[in-house]
């Protein structure tokens, strides 16, 4: 039986980035990117407001798009099924 793939495109991003309780850096104007001034530069020990977030299962977090959050019930079924090359991090 030939190895079953199975790719997924997150597209919807929420604004829900706990900036106080999280890690964050922003971009300053002494950084010489004027476009980028104001946004996230890093996201150190990501927190989200679950207020902001819904019943939303999968998405990314807007302003920092390296995240993919899931929700606990798609980490359960992911693990379930042993999918590989995914590390879980609650935040």
């Amino acid at each position: 039986m030939p190895d079953q793939y199975v790719i997924l495109v997150a597209t919807k991003c929420i604004r829900c980035i706990d900036e106080k309780a999280s890690a964050v850096q922003f971009w300053t104007a002494e950084d010489g990117l004027p476009e980028k001034v104001g946004t996230y530069y890093a996201v150190d020990d990501l927190h989200i407001d679950v207020k902001k977030v819904g019943t939303t299962k999968v998405f990314r977090t807007e302003g920092w798009k390296i995240a993919l959050i899931v929700s606990e019930d798609i980490k359960i079924a992911l693990e379930r099924i042993r999918a590989t090359g995914m590390q879980f991090t609650e935040v």
